[in-house]
């Protein structure tokens, strides 16, 4: 064989090569990637002729696939849709899936790689194609609950299980209906959605997990106390001076206690009093004392600047990468450039509860061939110990005195010690205020930990605060799945 064929031979060879490879890694390696990618319009038409696996609750299905007598030959129906419209989303027969419609539609439509030898099978053996079931952990007595708690409130709740991550409500209104967003008529349906999307009140939005994150306010007090009890250098007994106003550094800008005046009186104030009476210039002190970068990396620990998939994406919450001392002071009671989702401060208060460990919080729990063979079984993962055991015991003790005898009075149930937080965030100008609850219950032995965001100050403007609006939701909620 001459030189130059050699070269040619070798040439086609790594082509070959090449090719198989590529092959391959698209085949099996990023299967799953391409059919869950909003962009693979294959996947998604294909789906349309298959009938979709249920999503269940408590093994009654909240979304399902009918047969009508059209070119869809399947059409999804949502069980009181407004009710779990931010756990299913929607199937719309043009544009994309939301919820876990869209982030487990290669499940749902029987396209997971996982379940290509049960579509083999099917095929031999003349079955129709089917998609897997998905069971979501919501319970029915829990988001009920927060959604009649809620209110005519524009906000969110969102309730999860400490010790497993497991979300047991999640709620965010206005809503709307999935259903209106899955027929099969295509004007109809564009009618609607562009509707929904001309809503001042962003209906699609799901304020639990996303949309423009609202400044935490007080319940961000909590990662700064926790930063500074896990440096070692500070206790709940620890002084600051206390004085009625506060100059930021390096400005003319004066901070005030919301109650105006002192913090409970005296010359000093403790970090638990301060906690308890959710008090502004003490906790500015302390930021100032640690310093961003240790607030930051606690933040980090509770799971900010991460985003979390539940399996949806969250939107990131936000402690800012560079502060200078008056943002510091700012950041220390959840203003300035803060930033939070209920599902990150529920998983602050989780972490709290759960001895210091985070635990990675999931909406699924499990995944179920056609067949019934299992595809995917939830375990409970760890996020990360954000705080040691024992500054979590003295945080619970601190925040069940917030509820006792604190600024989060209005949500204490009687016969049943509460841990709680609650947080009143500026949002400039003459702008509504931000009002939040965040804690669990029981808090000797955790069951439940709950977030509550109430945004437009509840309707009341700039005099609506958390104790006033969001600890009560928190408590009808917590009274309900405790007494189930």
């Amino acid at each position: 064989m001459n030189r130059e064929l050699k070269r040619v031979s070798i040439v086609v060879m790594l082509m070959f090569v090449t090719l198989l490879c590529s092959t391959t890694v698209i085949q099996v390696f990023q299967a799953d990637n391409l059919s869950t990618d909003a962009h693979n319009t294959r996947t998604l038409y294909d789906s349309y002729s298959v009938e979709r696996g249920p999503i269940l609750m408590a093994g009654t299905p909240i979304a399902q696939s009918m047969p009508v007598g059209d070119d869809y030959r399947f059409q999804r129906q949502y069980a009181n849709g407004p009710l779990y419209a931010p756990i299913t989303g929607y199937f719309p027969v043009n544009g994309e899936p939301t919820g876990i419609e869209g982030s487990l539609n290669d499940y749902l439509s029987g396209t997971s790689s996982s379940q290509f030898l049960g579509s083999l099978e099917r095929l031999f053996t003349g079955q129709e194609p089917k998609g897997a079931s998905v069971e979501v952990s919501i319970d029915p007595v829990a988001q009920q609950a927060a959604w009649d708690a809620l209110g005519d409130y524009t906000g969110a709740v969102i309730v999860t299980e400490p010790k497993t991550g497991r979300i047991r409500a999640m709620v965010s209104k206005p809503g709307f209906d999935p259903n209106a967003l899955a027929v099969h008529d295509t004007q109809l349906v564009n009618d609607t959605y562009d509707g929904l999307l001309a809503d001042p009140g962003n209906p699609l939005i799901d304020r639990a997990i996303g949309g423009n994150l609202n400044p935490p306010g007080s319940v961000f007090k909590l990662v700064v106390v926790a930063a500074a009890l896990e440096s070692g250098r500070y206790t709940p007994d620890s002084e600051f001076p206390n004085p009625g106003t506060f100059q930021l550094p390096g400005t003319n800008t004066v901070i005030r206690n919301t109650e105006g005046g002192s913090c409970g009186g005296g010359e000093t104030v403790t970090i638990a009093t301060a906690l308890r009476l959710s008090c502004n210039i003490p906790m500015a002190q302390l930021g100032l004392a640690l310093g961003s970068d240790a607030i930051r990396a606690q933040a980090e620990k509770f799971g900010f600047n991460v985003t979390h998939k539940i399996p949806m994406s969250s939107e990131t919450s936000v402690y800012p990468r560079v502060l200078d001392n008056a943002q510091t002071a700012l950041s220390a009671f959840g203003q300035y450039e803060v930033r939070a989702t209920p599902l990150q401060m529920a998983m602050v208060s989780a972490g709290i509860a759960n001895g210091g460990m985070v635990l990675a919080p999931t909406l699924v729990e499990g995944i179920t061939a056609p067949d019934l063979m299992p595809l995917q079984t939830f375990e409970p993962k760890d996020f990360r110990q954000a705080i040691t055991p024992e500054t979590a015991a003295t945080m619970t003790a601190m925040m069940v005195n917030g509820v006792d005898n604190g600024a989060a009075s209005n949500a204490r149930i009687d016969g049943v010690k509460v841990a709680g937080k609650t947080g009143t965030a500026e949002n400039g100008g003459n702008d509504p205020y931000t009002l939040w609850f965040t804690g669990f219950a029981p808090a000797d032995n955790p069951e439940y930990a709950i977030t509550v965001l109430v945004e437009d100050g509840g309707g009341m403007g700039q005099t609506g605060y958390g104790n006033l609006i969001a600890a009560p939701v928190a408590k009808q909620v917590l009274e309900a799945v405790l007494n189930k």
